[in-house]
């Protein structure tokens, strides 16, 4: 099949077909007289697979491994289950701050008053980053923070 049938097939974009063949990712596909691509049924079984490992967040490196892991017939299935468990804890580490940055965000419009006043606690916040980043480093200078322990807290018992 063409590359535009391995793309429906698989759910793998053309370019990115392309761009996998590139990186070495999948075999270079045979071509036809005329020059164009022909994808075999295994090609197109390895770019599901692909696609399915990059639907679970797998980097394309990653994705390169399980797919060697997924065709050595030898392989030790803890192999796999040890980068799936590694994978997965990445997984909730970036939830956890995705989870910091939503609450922290949250927690600044709840301070904001919303209203046609120019005071605005979640601008404030940020230009915070900005003054830190101009004054020199010193101990006692704030880290970047996710949460509720914001400055905006104090700036909204004052008003």
């Amino acid at each position: 099949m063409n590359i535009g049938q391995a793309a429906k097939f698989s759910g793998v974009s053309a370019k990115m077909i392309r761009y996998y063949e590139q990186i070495g990712l999948i075999p270079k596909a045979l071509r036809s007289d005329a020059g164009y691509r022909h994808y075999s049924q295994p090609d197109v079984h390895s770019l599901c697979f692909i696609r399915r490992a990059r639907d679970l967040g797998f980097s394309v490196e990653q994705s390169g491994v399980l797919l060697a892991l997924w065709h050595d017939r030898d392989r030790a299935s803890a192999d796999v289950k040890m980068m799936a468990l590694s994978h997965v804890a990445r997984l909730k580490a970036k939830i956890d701050e995705l989870q910091a940055m939503a609450q922290t965000l949250e927690h600044l419009a709840d301070h904001c008053r919303g209203n046609d006043r120019p005071n605005c606690p979640i601008l404030a916040d940020l230009a915070e980053s900005i003054a830190a980043a101009e004054q020199p480093p010193l101990t006692s200078r704030r880290t970047p923070r996710f949460g509720v322990d914001t400055r905006a807290s104090s700036r909204s018992s004052s008003r």
